[in-house]
């Protein structure tokens, strides 16, 4: 397996699992309607990082965020010619696994006529409108994310023989991280849905912006927050933790 073929497949199974608990609880006549608990959705996230990245964490190091990987690459743990084909693998690995939930759930798609809440189903949307707090949340939030994964992360692999030596989530590592993820979403995610991940925003947004439904409300002018809070986190991530140790 690829390194590009491991990070879609464990990107598309973190956003399987974790659109699959928000569409579960959101949309009408499922078995879990209503129960709209921030301590089921966040911990499903978790689960859903920590399944993700143990299947793939031997092929790719299982980065399955861009941001994860632009702060690798600034603390000198990933290499900088990868990280544009992690993106992408990222991405589309989001836009398939956010596909795979909708076909799951499709008859509860189609008998739910809120858009707003199908909207929430693929991407994050703020609890209050004020993109400069927005911004701020995922920021921190982020930063909480990739400064901790620095610090969890080993040498698990290595991609094209010995030159390029690639940091990430291997297997011991997978469930701390989906502990972070999990603590990350009950203390700092009522206030965006803590999106903290530019592929795990941006994928579903445009699987949604495809969908053959009247009324879509993309919302647009708000997804560039979830897009470039995250990697600007992941950058004052780096620059802190470079300037820390060295």
């Amino acid at each position: 397996m690829t390194p590009f073929i491991a990070e879609f497949i464990g990107t598309a199974i973190l956003l399987l699992l974790g659109t699959g608990v928000v569409a579960n609880v959101s949309l009408k006549n499922t078995y879990a309607e209503g129960q709209n608990s921030i301590v089921l959705i966040t911990s499903a996230w978790g689960f859903a990082v920590f399944v993700g990245a143990y299947a793939t964490g031997q092929f790719s190091s299982a980065h399955l965020n861009p941001a994860v990987t632009i702060g690798l690459a600034i603390i000198g743990k990933f290499s900088w010619s990868m990280v544009s084909t992690y993106f992408l693998a990222q991405l589309l690995g989001a836009m398939f696994g956010s596909w795979l939930s909708y076909l799951v759930y499709i008859d509860h798609f189609r008998m739910t006529d809120d858009e707003d809440t199908v909207r929430g189903t693929f991407c994050t949307t703020p609890a209050m409108r004020n993109f400069k707090n927005n911004f701020f949340s995922e920021f921190l939030g982020t930063f909480m994310l990739i400064f901790g994964i620095f610090f969890i992360v080993s040498p698990n692999i290595e991609i094209e023989g010995s030159t390029i030596q690639n940091f990430g989530i291997g297997s011991l590592e997978a469930l701390p991280v989906g502990i972070l993820v999990w603590v990350i979403g009950m203390s700092l995610g009522g206030t965006t849905g803590y999106a903290i991940n530019p592929a795990r925003d941006l994928g579903p947004r445009l699987v949604y912006q495809m969908l053959p439904r009247k009324n879509k409300k993309v919302d647009w002018a708000y997804a560039w927050i979830p897009v470039f809070a995250p990697l600007t986190a992941a950058i004052a991530a780096g620059v802190l933790y470079n300037f820390l140790m060295n």
